[in-house]
């Protein structure tokens, strides 16, 4: 599916794309075209009622035939609207299944990239405007159509001079809609983008509320805020100005055209050509025929909408997924890891790693130390593969690892970060967050893997024991608790490779004494890959790789390392001594 600026072809393969429920599409479209042939039906019923009336020559069947077509277009207008909103609401869903299930399978870098916010407002805003497109203003155009052709026909058949009288309306009416239309799908068009922008906005700040408040930035944020409100603010009145200005005018339009009507048509009615209840048929008919016309410049300002939302809905569908949905499945028990000549940049003029090679048996604890900014987590992130390298390879035995599929790889990997990331919810789902058989996961076993990550205790604490709500982001839990829950959480996955960001980095001593015990406990038997600001936590390390400015300066133990690198030395002596 290509995307092309500026057409229709995009919109309608996206459309297409979604297996519209077709039943209730044509069933909602045929009731609607029902519900327009009956109102066409009501001047004709109304011109017979006024040209034989009186009180002696009253109709029933005439009475009972015109309250007969209004209760059935008010049925048939219910049931159509229904089907309609249906179709557009089950596109819509179908849009936003196809977005979520791509969303979380783009690769980390994507996400590096853009606004969280932003990403959140084309899920929800930009597939809104393409549902109202579908189930309001389509069925109202089509309508409309079939209302204007139908009035003219009957018009022409009942006085065709008056018809070309009434019908110069059009073409004012015309004129004055389409440069209207265009200038609202623009403002539209800007307004959906800053919508975006504004959203993104928002929720960084919120998600980072803390950090808000210890900067003091109520003031910065404040200004910000204001100043996407002053610009949201700006492409509404634009809208309203526009909105003010076709209103107005649609009602001058029709009271001269009216008038006009009403003048020649009373002549008419005077000199006997024409019939009085034909007089008011005819301004029956004009307002089937002016009002949809009024419609149409909505419909084509939503059409430049949805076109703009489809052009971003088809950015996100067509962009690639993260290499490695399929691959082979292995058990990676006991097998040797080696990263073999491995470079890797962000961006093309800025290298992080150079030709980094390392080698770990099973069961060796490798640790990367060097100063900030080195490159160590982004070897973390090589070996997670949330980036590919630039150049060079890592396999796991005699295997590239990117030939194994990211199921088989990321499950037999247990990551524990100085974050400690934590999802809003209970102990018990961040203990079985991503498990597939979460649900048969007994509490005996939580409580095992609680016990063994010195978790137990504090969890017992709690009223609701593993069904204690832990808040967004874990923010009801202490950093010590919170790396506990993740090392617990690791111990429950059992994997085969072990990961740790310095998880006791940000914790206070009595903590991270607790927290060191449980990771000492989990390394045991597995692979490990420890990154290390404090050297105090890796000085038993089998094999610490010594990065600096993205290259490997410096294989070896701790006591080879001092001995024989100079930096790491001096490291040592300023932390160790």
């Amino acid at each position: 599916m290509k995307n092309q600026k500026g057409g229709l072809k995009p919109f309608i393969s996206l459309i297409l794309s979604t297996n519209i429920p077709k039943m209730a599409l044509i069933i909602g479209l045929t009731a609607s075209l029902l519900t327009t042939i009956a109102g066409l039906v009501v001047p004709l019923l109304t011109k017979n009622l006024v040209d034989g009336f009186s009180v002696a020559s009253l109709s029933i069947p005439l009475m009972i035939g015109i309250g007969a077509a209004f209760i059935i277009q008010a049925i048939i207008s219910g049931f159509s609207i229904y089907l309609l909103s249906l179709v557009g609401h089950k596109i819509v869903a179908r849009l936003r299944d196809r977005m979520w299930i791509k969303l979380i399978r783009l690769p980390v870098s994507y996400f590096d990239k853009q606004s969280s916010g932003e990403t959140v407002s084309r899920v929800v805003n930009d597939t809104s405007v393409v549902r109202d497109l579908i189930s309001n203003h389509f069925p109202q155009f089509i309508t409309g159509i079939i209302s204007i052709i139908g009035a003219i026909i009957i018009l022409l058949v009942m006085d065709w001079k008056m018809t070309l009288l009434m019908l110069i309306s059009v073409p004012i009416t015309l004129v004055i809609m389409i440069p209207l239309g265009r200038k609202m799908a623009k403002v539209s068009r800007g307004l959906q983008d800053e919508t975006a922008t504004f959203t993104g906005q928002i929720q960084q700040t919120l998600s980072e509320i803390r950090l808000m408040k210890s900067s003091t930035a109520e003031q910065n944020e404040e200004t910000s805020g204001l100043t996407g409100i002053e610009k949201l603010l700006g492409y509404g009145l634009k809208e309203a100005r526009i909105f003010a200005l076709i209103g107005p005018i649609m009602y001058l339009v029709i009271m001269v055209v009216i008038v006009m009507i009403i003048g020649y048509g009373g002549m008419r009615v005077a000199n006997g050509t024409m019939s009085t209840g034909s007089l008011i048929a005819f301004l029956l008919y004009l307002f089937q025929i002016i009002m949809p016309i009024t419609s149409f410049a909505m419909f084509f300002t939503q059409l430049q909408k949805a076109k703009g939302a489809t052009e971003r809905i088809i950015e996100i569908l067509e962009l690639p997924l993260e290499s490695g949905q399929d691959g082979i499945e292995m058990d990676i028990t006991n097998e040797t890891i080696r990263v073999s000549n491995v470079s890797f940049a962000y961006s093309e003029n800025e290298p992080v790693l150079e030709n980094v090679s390392l080698e770990a048996q099973p069961g060796e604890m490798i640790a990367f130390a060097g100063p900030s900014g080195s490159g160590k987590t982004t070897m973390f992130g090589l070996l997670e593969r949330f980036y590919e390298p630039t150049t060079g390879e890592i396999q796991i035995g005699n295997t590239p690892i990117n030939q194994l599929s990211l199921d088989s790889w990321r499950s037999q990997i247990g990551y524990v970060s100085q974050e400690s990331a934590m999802m809003a919810g209970t102990i018990r789902e961040n203990l079985c967050y991503g498990l597939y058989d979460s649900a048969q996961i007994s509490d005996e076993r939580l409580w095992e893997v609680a016990k063994m990550a010195y978790a137990d205790q504090f969890i017992e604490a709690f009223p609701k024991g593993l069904d204690t709500e832990v808040g967004e982001r874990g923010v009801k839990l202490s950093g010590g608790q919170r790396q506990r829950i993740a090392i617990a959480r690791a111990f429950l996955r059992d994997p085969k490779i072990l990961m740790m960001d310095e998880a006791t980095a940000s914790l206070d001593s009595q903590s991270e004494s607790v927290v060191q015990q449980a990771l000492t406990r989990l390394m045991v038997g597995r692979t490990t890959f420890v990154i290390a600001h404090r050297l105090s936590t890796i000085v038993d390390a089998d094999k610490i790789i010594f990065i600096e400015k993205g290259q490997v300066t410096g294989i070896g133990t701790h006591h080879e390392l001092t001995q024989s690198h100079d930096l790491y030395r001096e490291f040592a002596e300023q932390q160790l001594a």
